[in-house]
């Protein structure tokens, strides 16, 4: 897979992670402090924020396998040879590093934006 395809794998990840804390764990995390207004408001200002928490089985779905795809490339790049030029070499190191970090902070998202969606309301109740 070409470097380009990998970024953009995981732009796609953070993208899908992003959204299912938008779509669930902000609106929960609101009305638990008691802002269910500062959501009303939210809601009025960007009606999007309803029909994603409509649909927010969907964005799981596709956040999981993005999750999924990415770190199965993640895992199965791991012991690529890097360039023998010293520059490109630190660059593919650093790169990788960065991408790294990137999923490790998608996979928080997400794990937080599940929490919210699916945990906390079944113990809450």
């Amino acid at each position: 897979m070409t470097k380009i395809k990998e970024s953009l794998l995981n732009y796609f990840t953070l993208f899908g992670s992003l959204s299912t804390l938008l779509c669930c764990a902000l609106p929960a995390l609101l009305v638990s402090l008691g802002l269910g207004a500062v959501l009303a408001g939210m809601a009025s200002n960007f009606p999007a924020l309803i029909w994603m928490s409509e649909h927010k089985v969907k964005f799981f779905i596709f956040a999981g396998s993005m999750l999924a795809l990415n770190g199965f490339l993640l895992w199965r790049n791991r012991n690529a040879p890097c360039p023998i030029d010293p520059k490109l070499r630190e660059a593919c190191i650093s790169g990788r590093k960065a991408s790294r970090n990137l999923y490790i902070v998608s996979v928080g998202v997400f794990v937080l934006g599940f929490l919210f969606a699916y945990v906390l309301p079944v113990l809450m109740f």
